[in-house]
């Protein structure tokens, strides 16, 4: 049986991927600092362990009886969405950082032999819409609009020289937005497809909701179920290097926005206010990620479907 480590398990896409890696047969350790708030792992054993600490990681990566872990997921990070990024800079460079540093020396010494790291679109600099599609390469020269980008380049290069000198092999993906349900809705760290599934949720009809920004921002969303799919495909294939990891549906947060009142069969107006709104837009080759034979399948109407009706769910539950 093929054992794996998944670092990140408490959290939104880390546990989603450690019910993937059940379903693929294996035996799983979930590592993190906090339990998964909205769902019962099915981790065979969960450990709450700060990976900020060098000691933890090798605890973490210890599989006992002289054996080492087949794989290890590395999701582990200080984020949210796009308010936190923004308030939150020395955190996110000083948390994650350490967390990933610790981790990729660690596994490395131990003899992991297959290494996944959850990287970020973040990455990349800012776009305008209309500008054509950046591949992986037009990372460098780099120029990422926040400091949660700017840190996990660095994850991503470190991870990649160690990979160069030492028997561990590396993947590495970029995440596009990724949302769903048993994910973080209220409290700061939530993205943009919670927040608003939140906002609408709890609103009555004639309600206005507020978004942040003008509305126009363009984005890609990927359903978490397509994108723990990508995870496992990429970190089983033979491909180095960073691959972009989302779909192929564009959207601006007004159009997000309308789709999810349309959804809640709701009439609700809208008002922009200021805000943390983050790059222009986005626009990314998936060339890589298709030879993975990967394509993420899920509408955007199908699986914002899907989480409004959960967190419409845990909105009635908070208020009953």
């Amino acid at each position: 049986m093929q054992k794996a480590l998944v670092c990140g398990a408490g959290g939104f896409i880390g546990g989603h991927l450690v019910k993937k890696l059940k379903r693929e047969g294996y035996w799983v350790r979930g590592v993190d600092v906090k339990a998964h708030e909205y769902a019962l792992t099915q981790a065979d054993e969960f450990v709450l362990l700060d990976l900020r600490e060098p000691h933890n990681c090798w605890q973490a990566l210890n599989a006992g009886a002289g054996e080492t872990f087949d794989e290890v997921y590395q999701l582990a990070a200080d984020m949210g969405g796009m308010g936190f990024i923004h308030s939150a800079e020395c955190e996110i460079m000083h948390n994650s950082a350490l967390i990933n540093i610790n981790m990729i020396d660690t596994a490395t010494r131990m003899g992991v032999p297959r290494y996944f790291f959850s990287s970020s679109v973040c990455v990349y600099r800012d776009m305008e819409p209309g500008e054509p599609a950046l591949t992986e390469a037009d990372a460098v020269p780099a120029h990422p609009d926040n400091e949660y980008g700017w840190e996990k380049l660095y994850a991503e290069r470190m991870a990649q020289t160690y990979a160069r000198h030492y028997p561990i092999q590396v993947r590495i993906a970029r995440f596009e937005n990724c949302y769903g349900p048993e994910g973080t809705w209220r409290g700061g760290r939530e993205k943009a497809p919670a927040a608003l599934c939140r906002k609408v949720a709890e609103a009555k009809d004639g309600d206005v909701i507020e978004v942040w920004g003008d509305g126009t921002a363009i984005r890609n969303f990927t359903y978490v179920d397509d994108m723990v799919e990508g995870i496992y495909r990429l970190t089983q294939s033979e491909i180095e290097g960073a691959v972009n990891l989302g779909g192929d549906e564009y959207v601006t947060v007004s159009e997000l926005a309308h789709l999810v009142i349309e959804i809640s069969g709701k009439q609700l107006g809208i008002r922009y206010v200021a805000g943390p709104v983050g790059v222009h837009s986005r626009n990314f080759s998936k060339e890589r990620s298709r030879l993975l034979n990967w394509k993420a399948p899920t509408t955007l109407r199908a699986g914002i479907s899907r989480t409004y009706q959960w967190i419409a769910e845990q909105v009635r539950q908070a208020h009953s």
